[in-house]
């Protein structure tokens, strides 16, 4: 018979913005340690807060996740093949899937919350943007 989890494993409570400057804004994901319940081989959540103009280094490529990115303030652009989109009001968002390369530029001060699935390893965490 295998033993359930306590409680204290089965749970955490913390802070996007203390938890995420650990690594570069992801919060989960396969990357955290095996046994946290932040690991996943499932999904990867992201809390990026972004000055004014702080952009992505260069185009990501060859990605093989399907990525959801949420405005929850500021002004973000997001760069797509032949499209800009942007994310103006809280709220918006914009989902793009395996293939699609991008970018992205901080309009103004933001902050967005992504998702990407599935979490990948072999993608540099302290080096993946999004």
């Amino acid at each position: 018979m295998l033993a359930s989890p306590s409680v204290a494993e089965s749970v955490y409570v913390g802070n996007a913005n203390v938890d995420g400057a650990l690594d570069a804004g992801w919060l989960l994901g396969y990357f955290k340690p095996a046994g946290d319940i932040r690991h996943s081989a499932d999904v990867e959540i992201k809390w990026g807060v972004h000055p004014p103009g702080d952009q992505r280094a260069q185009w990501a490529t060859g990605e093989v996740r399907t990525a959801l990115l949420v405005l929850i303030s500021g002004r973000f652009r997001v760069d797509l093949p032949g499209r800009e989109v942007m994310l103006a009001k809280q709220g918006d968002y914009v989902i793009w899937g395996p293939g699609v390369d991008h970018s992205w530029y901080a309009e103004e001060a933001s902050v967005v919350l992504t998702v990407r699935w599935p979490s990948v390893p072999g993608y540099a965490v302290r080096n993946t943007q999004v």
